[in-house]
């Protein structure tokens, strides 16, 4: 079978400040998201609603509402990948990865603790960033809605709280 991987270049800069604590790796942006212009695109993706519960805030809807919830929340948003080659959004598919510089953003920001939003994204981080990082990433579920039957939504609401928590939010939501 010939594989129908396309080489993507990763059209999004990261999202941080001054005060991000904590910073949320996914791989590559979805065709949707790349699209949109903005990380988790996709309607089907649960990220924006599990961080929402998890804050006991109502699900950002626009660019501004979720660039605000980061802002609020001290997080930082990127992915492990610069470019690579992928089929669609299928995160199996990835092949000849190229990292972001993610320990370039760790010097730019006050970021102190690094999570991975899913197992590839944890995998590709542990071998193409942790090495100039120092700093290893912990690795919460994909919120993809390929990922539906292994995480119920309060599963990922109750996992996606401890990212909140490091960045120094309550985690009583």
């Amino acid at each position: 079978m010939v594989s129908m991987a396309a080489r993507v270049e990763h059209p999004l800069p990261p999202v941080f400040d001054g005060e991000s604590r904590v910073l949320l790796l996914g791989t590559m942006p979805s065709p949707r998201s790349r699209a949109t212009g903005f990380y988790y695109g996709h309607p089907q993706n649960r990220f924006w609603s599990v961080l929402a519960a998890a804050a006991g805030e109502h699900a950002p809807a626009t660019r501004e509402e979720k660039l605000d919830f980061l802002r609020r929340h001290r997080l930082a948003l990127w992915d492990v990948l610069a470019s690579c080659r992928i089929d669609g959004a299928s995160d199996a598919s990835i092949r000849e990865p190229v990292p972001n510089d993610v320990a370039g953003l760790l010097r730019k920001a006050p970021i102190f603790a690094v999570f991975a939003t899913g197992e590839t994204a944890g995998r590709l981080y542990d071998r193409l960033c942790l090495p100039s990082t120092g700093v290893p990433a912990r690795r919460l579920p994909s919120t993809s809605a390929a990922n539906r039957g292994r995480w119920p939504f309060e599963a990922l609401v109750e996992r996606y709280r401890a990212a909140l928590g490091a960045a120094g939010e309550e985690s009583d939501a």
